[in-house]
């Protein structure tokens, strides 16, 4: 049996703002929002694929802030299928100024194991510009709530943000990683379609980042993370839905992961690499665990060819012995 999130998409609904960078409908690929029907069908289309283990995940908007009706709807649709052995439990994303302890409440009741909230900046100027309608504290404040009641707690943040900056968003990282999540999500900011952001850039008042900006950004942010003991769970948005068909510009690769990955690498390499007194020109083995070997040769070896034009020549081995991130290096 497999394990993979069961996802439902609540789009718009229930969102007292409209953000700057935000179009749902585009970056999920529905028009329509979810129903109580939409649960039954989505659960049994996974169980018919084999998966008995995942969690029914309500996400593309803000699952506390929408009608209290709708959301008892959808809470009563799924707690059947719990009930049933049919998914573990529920995950939901939401907003930080939507937490309150009553509605932490009905969500422990119903079956709600973890909770992720769109901190997106940790800097108030940031989410002003960007039209979030919540402050840094109201993140802090909900997450401690979150953790008090013993849900799983998740942190979604962005880069690349109007008026942000890389040391805004490395704060926006210390930040997070202060309040302890067990996850984290690291979206760049991309351009769509019907997007303030959009207006912005097409007025030439708004500079999105580029890819290798934004590479360089999170690879830096990756590993905060990770020697924080916090995983990151995604890093760029999914490439299903309608992302490539409303974007206009902006930091977007449907492989981010694996580039930022590759960069992390990259420089961990290169910099062992000129500690040693013979410096280029030589011939260099290069170690790593045996499943990052893929992200240290870099998407299309890229890695190997960077670190040649610097003259290094260099082959790269598996040592079990290192960890996720490590690497070591010897003249070969």
């Amino acid at each position: 049996m497999s394990h993979r999130n069961i996802a439902l998409f609540v789009a718009h609904v229930g969102c007292p703002h409209q953000c700057s960078f935000c179009n749902q409908h585009i970056i999920t690929g529905k028009e329509e929002t979810a129903t109580a029907a939409d649960v039954d069908r989505a659960v049994k289309t996974a169980l018919d694929s084999g998966c008995r283990d995942g969690q029914l995940a309500f996400f593309g908007g803000s699952f506390t802030a929408i009608d209290r009706p709708y959301m008892m709807s959808l809470l009563e649709a799924a707690k059947p299928h719990i009930g049933a052995g049919e998914i573990t439990g529920i995950r939901v994303s939401t907003r930080p100024d939507a937490i309150d302890e009553e509605v932490l409440e009905i969500l422990k009741e119903y079956g709600v194991e973890a909770i992720e909230l769109g901190a997106q900046s940790m800097s108030d100027e940031v989410l002003r510009r960007n039209r979030r309608g919540h402050t840094a504290d109201d993140v802090r404040r909900a997450s401690e709530l979150i953790k008090s009641r013993g849900f799983e707690f998740g942190l979604q943040m962005m880069t690349g943000l109007s008026g942000d900056t890389d040391e805004g968003a490395v704060f926006t990282a210390r930040e997070l990683i202060k309040l302890q999540p067990a996850t984290v999500r690291i979206y760049p900011t991309v351009v769509l379609e019907h997007t303030e952001l959009a207006r912005l850039y097409e007025k030439g008042e708004y500079r999105p980042q580029s890819l290798d900006e934004a590479v360089n950004l999170c690879a830096r942010l990756l590993l905060m993370f990770e020697e924080a003991g916090i995983s990151v769970i995604r890093l760029g948005l999914h490439s299903g839905g309608n992302v490539e068909d409303g974007y206009i510009a902006g930091a977007y690769h449907p492989a981010m992961r694996e580039l930022v990955e590759g960069k992390l690498y990259f420089d961990k390499a290169l910099s062992l690499l000129r500690e040693y007194e013979g410096g280029p020109s030589h011939n260099y083995k290069i170690f790593v665990n045996p499943k990052e070997i893929s992200k240290m040769t870099g998407q299309k070896r890229q890695n190997i060819v960077q670190l040649k034009d610097n003259n290094y020549i260099c082959n790269v081995f598996s040592d079990s012995t290192l960890k996720k991130y490590e690497i070591r290096t010897e003249e070969d």
